[in-house]
């Protein structure tokens, strides 16, 4: 007998009615994952911290077809991340998929950097996830919800940079071992939670690498030289996959850091 999945193989793509939660969702990633999932016929629920962009990214969401609450917050506290989450049960009735995009960085080596910036993107980075997780996934285990959660790591998760990454890259090992260990945590009641993990691409935080100028020529050409596909990376390329770790085609994937980045971590 042929499966229903193998007759129908898109259909293990269908997000359509789901109902969707991104925090950060006017940075690259979150806008460009807001958009598709829209387009897709899910249910979606944006939070950012900064009201102009958010409004831009809901109008782009809404020129697709998509429906859209929106809450101008970042998942600073448990306060926060539980207004996000009431905002998708008041509107929606319910969550199904967590999309935590939300992140920054401060540059700067640890002789240099204060304590200050160092916690600040810990906080943006790691705290902002953990804070998610806690009031989505309680929710979804106290409802008995197979919910799917996706979080945003980076090939600095794995690997050392010689640009004064010491809060970055242990952030996003921070984000990797909080991925691994949800994904232990939660697979009794069925939730997946997976993370992507990129290598440069063009985001408001790398804006500088593609200017024109002596430093941007020069960290784009030496992070170039690292990269076999040749070509930095663009949000869109990330949107093939977080639409297959929050749809059914990723049922019996969980824990995993899926890196798209051009063969960064192959060489």
């Amino acid at each position: 007998m042929i499966s229903e999945a193998l007759r129908s193989p898109l259909s293990l793509f269908d997000v359509s009615g789901k109902v969707a939660i991104i925090t950060g969702a006017s940075g690259s990633f979150g806008r460009a994952t807001a958009i598709a999932l829209g387009a897709l016929g899910a249910k979606l629920v944006l939070a950012s911290g900064s009201e102009a962009e958010l409004r831009q990214v809901e109008a782009e969401v809404r020129d697709v077809g998509g429906d859209v609450a929106t809450l101008q917050r970042r998942p600073d506290t448990i306060e926060d991340a539980q207004a996000i989450l009431q905002l998708a049960l008041d509107s929606y009735g319910r969550a199904d998929l967590l999309v935590v995009a939300s992140g920054t960085n401060k540059a700067g080596f640890i002789q240099d950097q204060s304590y200050e910036e160092w916690q600040m993107v810990m906080d943006a980075n790691v705290r902002g996830e953990w804070l998610m997780a806690k009031a989505v996934g309680s929710y979804w285990i106290a409802e008995g919800i197979r919910g799917k959660a996706l979080l945003m790591s980076s090939t600095r998760g794995r690997h050392g940079n010689f640009s004064g990454y010491t809060a970055y890259c242990t952030s996003k090992g921070a984000t990797d071992a909080l991925t691994r260990v949800l994904a232990t945590e939660w697979a009794k009641y069925g939730i997946t939670v997976n993370a992507i993990a990129p290598t440069t691409f063009r985001s408001k935080l790398t804006e500088w690498m593609w200017k024109d100028d002596e430093v941007g020529k020069a960290t784009r050409t030496r992070t170039l030289s690292r990269i076999p596909l040749g070509r930095l990376g663009e949000a869109e390329d990330l949107v093939g996959m977080a639409i297959y770790l929050l749809s059914p085609a990723s049922s019996f994937c969980t824990g995993q850091i899926m890196y798209i980045d051009g063969g960064f971590t192959a060489g």
